[in-house]
């Protein structure tokens, strides 16, 4: 299976899209029976490094919770960094040296790939040209793929996992508490439905483009178990290569942590049932979103170190740059749309103060209404932060701060709170996490451009 590395005029100013001049346009024939999770009897020689490039995400399940990160958890949405995507392609540098039996990149969160379609397509990217015989694949709820299958085609991405838990939304609205399409938040039947749609579209479209396509369907009791044979049916119907019927494992502070894990017996009878219309994958180790190795090789602490290490600015990159900058409706709260700012608070470290930081001053952002060049001269007026903690940001404003060094960070509470883990090089705690927050402002197009 190759796919030619093409671009048309319809998709070369699309947000992360991707820019066939700009790699190695010559396609590479690549040996899809390295890949240990669609082939299982390469699992125990062949590893799949995942890059933790995608944090936000647009939907919330009501068995996932990702607040929690221990080096002994392995599951999805479980993380000990998240990196940059230049960081990213560093990493993968590196433990290249340290892993030589790495066959594929993937992409699996902590959030959803295409929450952080920036991030991910510019992850993708840097990897396709360091790399060319890598395969590469990702994992995502499917609800923000469809913009970005053409240019996933292109950088020759052959394997998409989606996470397909109903084809009804009735059952669908059981799962999942909200979904965010842009900016709208929505609920119940609506949301389920929306979520359907774009998976079954997505499917479609990628198979259409020859990418190898695996369904990942978690059992749970009560909810969809009964469900799942209906699942593969409709998944079949698309020509889909792959399922894992995976069993639901009780999350703590999750909406459904108190629904029991399905016995063996119903895991074994899912799939039984399943496998009569898509084969089945039964050898999944449900990878963390910072997996290195071979399937089922634990995550150690030496490679976790290492992921830390490359998640951390340089010390160059910190004698640079020791501001951070918080948009503030009051001084007290991370609160502020970056597209409401019409000034930034700027803070550095001071270990001399009970809270570890100190005001610095005020500076005046950029005024409205020239679209990509405000966010130019807002990067140039954040020259030294290393970052601006914001309530939310687009993707436009996001990836013109990002490319010239200023980490964007959104999160809802307390400065002190925010600027003690960035200047900390911690992760933000999941209690500052950003909730649905729209920009609000009358002008506001809904655009996700943070109304520039």
């Amino acid at each position: 299976m190759i796919h030619e590395i093409t671009e048309t005029a319809s998709t070369a100013d699309a947000p992360g899209s991707v820019c066939a001049d700009k790699i190695n346009p010559a396609a590479v024939a690549l040996d899809f029976s390295k890949h240990p999770c669609f082939n299982k009897s390469s699992h125990h020689t062949h590893g799949r490094i995942h890059l933790p490039v995608a944090p936000r995400c647009n939907l919330q399940c009501n068995f996932c919770n990702r607040k929690f990160d221990c080096m002994n958890e392995s599951r999805p949405g479980v993380t000990s960094a998240v990196l940059t995507p230049a960081q990213a392609a560093d990493y993968l540098d590196d433990t290249l040296k340290r892993v030589p039996n790495l066959a594929v990149t993937g992409i699996a969160g902590p959030g959803d790939p295409f929450a952080n379609s920036v991030e991910t397509m510019a992850t993708l990217t840097a990897v396709r040209r360091r790399h060319p015989d890598m395969i590469l694949c990702l994992a995502t709820n499917g609800l923000g793929i469809g913009p970005h299958i053409d240019n996933l085609a292109a950088l020759q991405v052959s394997h998409v996992t989606l996470t397909v838990n109903a084809v009804d939304p009735a059952i669908g609205a059981k799962i999942y508490a909200w979904i965010r399409d842009g900016h709208r938040p929505m609920r119940g039947l609506p949301a389920a439905q929306l979520l359907l749609d774009r998976q079954l579209e997505a499917i479609r479209r990628l198979k259409e483009r020859g990418i190898v396509v695996k369904i990942n369907t978690i059992i749970m009791p009560g909810i969809n178990d009964q469900h799942i044979e209906d699942v593969a049916k409709k998944m079949a119907e698309l020509k889909v290569d792959i399922m894992n019927c995976m069993a639901f494992l009780p999350v703590a502070g999750a909406e459904f942590e108190n629904i029991p894990p399905p016995d063996g017996a119903l895991v074994a009878g899912t799939r039984l049932r399943a496998g009569r219309h898509v084969p089945q994958m039964t050898h999944c180790a449900r990878c963390r979103a910072d997996a290195v190795g071979l399937i089922n090789e634990p995550m150690s602490q030496e490679r976790l170190a290492t992921l830390a290490s490359f998640a951390r600015p340089s010390a160059k990159d910190l004698a640079r740059r020791p501001y951070i900058a918080v948009a503030s409706q009051e001084g007290m709260l991370v609160n502020q749309h970056l597209g409401e700012a019409a000034r930034v608070l700027v803070f550095k470290q001071d270990d001399g103060t009970p809270s570890g930081c100190k005001f610095v001053e005020v500076r005046r952002a950029p005024e409205p209404g020239s679209g990509p060049a405000r966010w130019a001269e807002f990067a140039d007026l954040l020259h030294d932060c290393r970052a601006l903690l914001v309530s939310a940001a687009g993707p436009q404003p996001r990836r013109a701060l990002e490319e010239r060094g200023v980490r964007v960070i959104e999160m809802e509470g307390m400065i002190e709170e925010g600027l003690t883990a960035v200047f900390k090089d911690q992760p933000i705690p999941a209690s500052l996490a950003r909730r649905f927050t729209g920009c609000g402002g009358s002008a506001c197009k809904g655009a996700g451009t943070g109304c520039g």
